[in-house]
């Protein structure tokens, strides 16, 4: 054979193997409540169940009320027909199994799907969907009213049908669910950061978001307090800061017109 033959024959071969291998993998990244454990752009690791394996946790707690509705935000980074499921539990051995796979054109065919949820389960059937996502995706869960928890585990679950196995990815946040109102209103930055605003995540090791269903209204995120004053004295009450500047304009055309009236 031809150096040139050897060269397309081989070109060929590794297409294929790249062709087979994208088939056979997807990718989902957890993006909030704010994964326990590191993972990278693709969501990895990801495969070893409960929570995808991961080693270096984030020491991110996310900190919520009994009956509060919880945003989940996550990106399918590769696309595989399928759905999500949402779990949560005090111990990660209290999760859920996944349920039983029914093998198609693939080892990945279908599986039953919760409805209605029951704890451990908080919603199944999530997302269902057979083309790629246009982009970033969320949906809500609701918290039992009853249900209190310290430190437990978030789980989100994707399946994936059409698929070879592993059929099933991981990952969890961890979670703080008390009985009163979450008032916490503080913002900090460094190790032990406190936030209280839904879908944000403090920075430093030990941070902790607090979603909380306060008196503010809104989407059960904590009253935060206005913006103090500036301590400018001629800032009018409820005075936008862009309104500022214009103000500003408008006194000095009016010295400039009482100094020509007197020079007249």
């Amino acid at each position: 054979m031809k150096p040139a033959s050897r060269l397309l024959v081989s070109l060929a071969a590794a297409g294929a193997v790249c062709l087979v291998q994208g088939s056979s993998s997807a990718h989902f990244r957890l993006d909030a409540p704010p994964a326990d454990h590191a993972q990278n752009a693709q969501g990895d690791p990801q495969k070893a169940e409960p929570c995808g394996g991961g080693t270096t946790p984030t020491g991110m707690v996310t900190a919520v009320q009994s009956g509060q509705t919880i945003t989940i935000n996550l990106e399918e980074t590769i696309f595989h027909p399928g759905h999500y499921r949402v779990a949560i539990a005090q111990d990660p051995s209290q999760l859920p199994a996944v349920p039983d796979v029914t093998p198609g054109a693939t080892d990945c065919g279908s599986v039953e799907i919760v409805d209605p949820p029951a704890l451990p389960i908080l919603a199944d059937g999530m997302l269902l969907h057979d083309a790629p996502f246009s982009g970033a995706q969320s949906f809500d869960v609701t918290l039992p009213d009853d249900f209190t928890c310290d430190n437990c585990t978030l789980q989100v679950v994707q399946f994936m049908s059409n698929h070879g196995a592993p059929c099933f990815y991981y990952h969890c946040a961890t979670v703080t669910v008390q009985s009163e109102p979450v008032m916490t209103t503080s913002a900090t930055t460094g190790a032990g950061a406190t936030t209280a605003a839904s879908g944000t995540t403090g920075s430093g090791n030990g941070a902790t978001t607090t979603v909380g269903a306060g008196s503010g209204g809104g989407d059960g995120v904590d009253w935060v307090p206005e913006e103090e004053d500036d301590g400018c004295g001629c800032r009018a009450a409820g005075t936008p800061v862009e309104g500022m500047a214009s103000l500003a304009l408008l006194g000095l055309g009016a010295v400039a017109l009482a100094r020509r009236s007197r020079k007249r």
